[in-house]
């Protein structure tokens, strides 16, 4: 009980450290044009940061776990790189095809499944920590290589998004951080020792939320003007993210039923459909099509209402464990009195 406590009130402060971060933005480019604009020119630097971050956080030894659990991991690959984006785009099509920009950033977020929330979230509904863990470099992996196919095939828009293009900004901006990263990950491990570095690796965690904050600060810092031109289409990307998050909880309901799964992989198909990949694609959207900020903005608001989503999710998930179990105790009480009945 306390434990989820903690992760509800850790998922709260995260969606109140990004509503700051929006409004402090907002405010600042608003009263103070120079200083947002100022605050625009750091973005690259603030960039690197959250995506050295997030790279360096990555457990690619997790890898070796993914042995146990092949038919699990196909489903849940199946869903999120086939079914998901493809809920993905028939909502913001329909909910933003008069927005391109708009639709362009909710379809990119819709498009890439979590690489670190969804395990806290997961641990806590009881689910497959364990194959969680191996998910997250194959997600990382998978996602960045899928994202020009996905930009290419779903977005019909004034942006520029040639697959070659984005193909080598995606290539000179990430993977070459992400093999830096990997080094410097398995480098320090080797020379601090284990408990140093797992210690080390809980600050890198704690200091990513305050590094995707500066990052939103910046964005709406030296884009207010442009944002606030199209504030009427924000009630549209919320209603969008709000039937994505109905949409897949019940494919993840309807694949768990089909495929049979036992309720620990189930509670972990459904965390790892429902949470996405915000801060990376943030990441890789500002560096592959630069001077975006409608874009961009979507993509925020679909992290800024997720936390709260996954927190009524775990209890969800947690009612429906209890409610099997109990189903299966009266089941088996049953059994045994008709055994006793001569």
């Amino acid at each position: 009980m306390l434990t989820a406590f903690r992760n509800a009130v850790h998922a709260s402060w995260i969606s109140l450290l990004l509503m700051g971060s929006i409004l402090a933005g907002a405010g600042v480019g608003h009263q103070w044009p120079a200083v947002g604009e100022a605050l625009g020119g750091q973005v690259d630097r603030t960039l690197l940061t959250l995506v050295g971050l997030l790279f360096f956080g990555v457990r690619f030894e997790a890898v070796a776990r993914l042995r146990g659990g092949l038919r699990a991991i196909g489903l849940i690959l199946l869903a999120n790189y086939l079914f998901v984006p493809a809920i993905g785009y028939a909502i913001a099509s329909v909910l933003l095809a008069g927005q391109p920009l708009f639709m362009i950033g909710l379809m990119i977020y819709f498009m890439s499944p979590c690489t670190d929330w969804f395990l806290g979230f997961t641990r806590l509904a009881r689910g497959n920590v364990a194959l969680g863990t191996a998910l997250i470099p194959v997600n990382m992996v998978a996602q960045l290589l899928l994202y020009p196919v996905y930009l290419h095939l779903f977005t019909r828009s004034p942006v520029e998004v040639e697959a070659g293009i984005i193909g080598e900004t995606v290539l000179h901006w990430f993977f070459a951080p992400l093999a830096i990263a990997v080094l410097a990950h398995y480098g320090l491990r080797r020379l601090l020792g284990e408990t140093r570095f797992a210690r080390l690796l809980h600050r890198a965690d704690q200091a990513t939320p305050w590094a995707i904050a500066l990052l939103v600060t910046e964005i709406f810092a030296a884009n207010i003007g442009v944002i606030v031109e199209h504030r009427a289409v924000f009630a549209w990307v919320l209603l969008g993210v709000f039937l994505f998050f109905v949409a897949t909880f019940l494919l993840g309901e309807g694949i768990s039923r089909l495929g049979r799964l036992d309720y620990p992989e189930h509670a972990l198909l459904t965390m790892n459909i429902a949470a996405r990949n915000a801060p990376l694609m943030l990441a890789v959207t500002m560096a592959a099509l630069p001077g975006q900020p409608l874009v961009y903005a979507a993509l925020v608001i679909g992290m800024l209402v997720e936390f709260p989503h996954l927190t009524v999710l775990q209890r969800v998930l947690l009612g429906q464990r209890r409610r099997g179990a109990s189903a299966s105790h009266s089941s088996a009480g049953h059994t045994r009195g008709a055994i006793r009945i001569p």
